[in-house]
């Protein structure tokens, strides 16, 4: 069972219909019960809206322990949001995180205005995702393919060794990261065709 995470925002329909594309065998649920995630074999949470929203929702809910549950202990991805609040702290509403991760959430500089036009923020659409280490994640996907994303703030890992991927915008920032059972991605993999497609196909068998 592949518990996807509602958590009162994000994009869970496309999540959710995605992952059930690409892995048809698959008890897709999505699910705002603690209980639900516990028992689920994966875990995905998705990510729209902002970070002080999400970390009151996890904390109302109840949701957020069972997350540090899951993460510690079964393939877990999280997407946008889901990448930024497994770090310590961002930057956004002065928020901590779920703190399972070293690291800060920062917010793009403003870029110099001869190249402001050209890197808008949020950062909005498909830009080139570089893969800075083997993953079982990456497997059939191109190193350099395009995926969509939409977001203000990044991830800043404080070890280096976290990183599995970066993409420049303008200035290269970290896009997904890895450790043990836990992937995450800056970019919507839902909304990525088939690269994007790929990557959830992995993580539907992936056993780390």
């Amino acid at each position: 069972m592949i518990a996807v995470i509602d958590y009162g925002m994000g994009n869970l329909r496309s999540v959710s219909k995605a992952i059930e594309h690409v892995a048809p065998s698959a008890d897709v649920r999505v699910t705002d019960d603690p209980s639900v995630v516990r028992a689920a074999d994966r875990v995905v949470f998705p990510g729209q809206g902002a970070m002080p929203d999400c970390m009151r929702c996890l904390a109302e809910s109840g949701l957020g322990e069972a997350l540090r549950q899951s993460a510690a202990s079964k393939p877990f991805l999280g997407l946008c949001i889901g990448l930024q609040m497994l770090f310590e702290h961002s930057s956004e509403g002065d928020t901590p995180g779920l703190a399972l991760l070293p690291g800060e959430v920062l917010a793009f500089a403003k870029a110099p205005e001869t190249v402001a036009a050209a890197y808008k923020i949020p950062h909005m659409g498909w830009n080139e995702v570089w893969q800075v280490k083997p993953h079982a994640l990456w497997k059939g996907i191109a190193d350099g393919s395009r995926f969509y994303f939409v977001h203000s703030f990044y991830c800043e890992p404080a070890e280096p060794a976290l990183a599995a991927a970066s993409t420049s915008y303008p200035d290269a920032f970290t896009s997904a990261i890895a450790r043990d059972n836990i992937f995450a991605t800056q970019f919507h993999p839902e909304k990525s065709a088939v690269a994007g497609l790929t990557l959830l196909s992995n993580f539907a068998t992936w056993n780390p």
